[in-house]
């Protein structure tokens, strides 16, 4: 049986994560999740890709907002849930032209401090609606992520590509939104339509891993792995794959220990087709 084993969210796109028991589905993913973002000077978002050190900065929900705190350093600052500013403005995400509103010029000046370059920090009001692309899912929208609502990664598939691996990798190497056991490696590339906790989640693209994975999250060492191993069975074209990207229809919690139904099972074209598939 698969079953939920780990749920995490990023409140601050491209900061650390958080780890939660249950997580609230809402219209654009779980709640909290990636609806702040850093932006530099030409409004464009900020990401590990550029700054490793953005992984440093360890995040965690406090009753007044979100609590930031350095690894490394005592600096830490408070980002209130509601912004301080009535200041708007547009912002890019990749392709994608999204409206933010401005948090705090004086949270703007700490994280311009400590990742020594000039930055601003926005949120994504729930008046503001992006949607994914429609080549893979209609009326469907995200948050601040880089595509979609959700990425799911079975622990078979972690399990399978650290067999690979002389140094095993931990999971926040990709980020997830939610985490299975059971299963084969890699039974997520196929999952076309599952429930958990009577909500639909339907699979809708393979995740395409950029750097990031590469960068040690607690060091920022930064290594050839798990990239030139996933390229010996992952790739396609000039991408490795890891993960499946997910939209969703419906409301609720889902909790650790929830179990995953599979409703459809889609078959990948051959233009698709992985190695592992």
């Amino acid at each position: 049986m698969l079953r939920i084993s780990q749920l995490f969210i990023y409140p601050i796109k491209s900061l650390g994560g958080i780890e939660l028991t249950s997580a609230e589905v809402t219209d654009r993913g779980f709640k909290y999740d990636r609806r702040w973002m850093l932006v530099d000077v030409n409004n464009r978002f900020l990401s590990q890709r550029e700054l490793a050190e953005m992984a440093l900065l360890k995040v965690s929900i406090a009753d007044q907002g979100l609590l930031v705190k350095h690894a490394y350093s005592d600096e830490s600052i408070i980002v209130p849930f509601e912004c301080q500013t009535n200041q708007t403005g547009e912002f890019v995400i990749w392709d994608d032209t999204v409206t933010g509103q401005y948090v705090s010029d004086a949270i703007d000046q700490w994280f311009s401090k400590v990742l020594k370059i000039n930055c601003r920090l926005i949120y994504m009001p729930d008046d503001s609606y992006r949607e994914v692309n429609p080549k893979y899912a209609v009326d469907k929208i995200t948050s601040l992520s880089d595509a979609y609502p959700f990425m799911m990664v079975g622990q078979s598939s972690l399990d399978d590509l650290n067999s690979r691996l002389a140094d095993k990798l931990p999971i926040n190497r990709f980020r997830p939104n939610m985490v299975f056991t059971g299963g084969e490696p890699f039974d997520e590339d196929t999952m076309g339509h599952v429930t958990i906790n009577g909500i639909d989640f339907y699979g809708v693209k393979l995740c395409a891993r950029c750097p990031i994975p590469t960068i040690d999250q607690d060091t920022i060492a930064k290594s050839k792995e798990p990239t030139k191993t996933l390229l010996t069975y992952r790739r396609r074209n000039n991408d490795v794959y890891f993960g499946q990207n997910f939209v969703h229809q419906g409301d609720g919690v889902i909790s650790v220990g929830d179990s995953i139904a599979v409703l459809e099972i889609k078959e990948m074209p051959n233009s698709l087709k992985l190695a592992s598939i």
